[in-house]
């Protein structure tokens, strides 16, 4: 069995995760990074695999049907995988490549795949977006995706929302974007390794 020092040592860069409800601003937030530092080659913000329509809008995703999502799964294409929301999404396993070059990599993922995540990649971050009930509530019905009922089933469990362990940031985002995105972009600096 690998040992997570030989992880560390195979993958010295930083996978930071992006986690929280929906609504608090994920994407707004990765987004915003990838605007301040998109041009640095240290810094990787890999599309995620979505079996949702390609005019559903909201982040920069590759779509997929499901078949050819289980086929991509089943052939060991996915760094994680996971379903939700009727939906199943995947990130691509070249982000093991740069990992192992040094460099940060920052995605949107379920909170539910964290523990295999940090199985297989343990330099790893966690950064947890919080947002009050209100802000959610409005946030959810501004993007027009959920019924009335969704919104609600969203903040029921936006309300339990609990992400533990000692490699979690938490990021609250119920104040401007620009502020949050500053904050946002200053973890990911801080996290990142030095470049060789």
């Amino acid at each position: 069995m690998t040992s997570s020092l030989n992880l560390r040592n195979k993958y010295p860069g930083v996978l930071l995760l992006v986690v929280g409800p929906s609504g608090v601003g994920k994407d707004s937030l990765i987004d915003g990074a990838k605007a301040v530092l998109g041009g640095n080659p240290q810094f990787v913000f890999p599309r995620r695999i979505i079996t949702r329509a390609a005019d559903a809008g909201g982040e920069d995703y590759c779509t997929i049907d499901e078949s050819a999502f289980e086929t991509k799964e089943a052939a060991g294409e996915f760094a994680v995988s996971w379903r939700a929301h009727g939906l199943a999404y995947g990130i691509p396993k070249t982000i093991a490549d740069d990992l192992t070059a040094g460099r940060s990599v920052i995605v949107n993922v379920s909170r539910a795949i964290l523990d295999q995540a940090r199985r297989q990649f343990p330099n790893l971050r966690v950064i947890s977006i919080r947002a009050g009930k209100e802000v959610l509530a409005g946030r959810l019905a501004e993007r027009g995706r959920e019924s009335a009922a969704d919104i609600r089933e969203r903040l029921d469990r936006a309300t339990a929302y609990d992400v533990q362990g000692a490699d979690v940031i938490e990021l609250v985002n119920d104040g401007t974007l620009e502020s949050a995105v500053g904050r946002f972009v200053g973890i990911v600096r801080e996290t990142a390794q030095p470049p060789n």
